[in-house]
């Protein structure tokens, strides 16, 4: 399953809703089948969509542990994939590899920074909700110039 399959996916779950998405829609989003086993660099990057060298930075920087087999290949198992998943959102959304770095330290640090992980999180997702309606801006005035020159708008 390709990063564009999940958007696929995100966007027909979108579609779905009345309202925001649900956790159990956003679950089945980043399921990654346990029966796949591990994948390669190649795999996992191909999956993602990113490049074996964004993977293999993200493991320097301390983003994912990723284990390596009898040869020294690295393994992507399922757990590994799902953190990079939610990597690779959070960073197409904007945040800040330094704040991924201070995130992930406090899940490897446990329960006790859940609070502060929240909070992380809520301020986020107002980061993100300001781009949408930045975003929404731009596209009303794209349209409007595309009206302008005779164009036919979007619904």
């Amino acid at each position: 399953m390709s990063t564009d399959h999940l958007m696929e996916k995100a966007l027909a779950a979108l579609g779905e809703q009345d309202g925001p998405l649900s956790v159990e829609v956003i679950h089945q989003l980043v399921e990654v089948d346990e029966a796949d086993g591990v994948r390669t660099i190649a795999e996992a990057a191909d999956l993602l969509g990113v490049s074996a060298h964004t993977l293999r930075y993200y493991e320097r920087i301390g983003l994912v542990d990723v284990p390596r087999d009898g040869v020294g290949n690295r393994t992507y198992d399922a757990a590994a994939i799902r953190r990079l998943v939610f990597l690779t959102r959070m960073r197409l959304s904007g945040m800040a590899i330094r704040d991924l770095q201070h995130y992930v330290e406090l899940v490897d640090r446990g329960d006790d920074t859940v609070e502060e992980r929240l909070e992380m999180l809520l301020e986020h997702r107002d980061t993100v909700r300001r781009q949408i309606a930045e975003l929404t801006l731009s596209l009303a005035a794209t349209e409007y110039k595309i009206a302008t020159y005779g164009g036919k708008t979007q619904p």
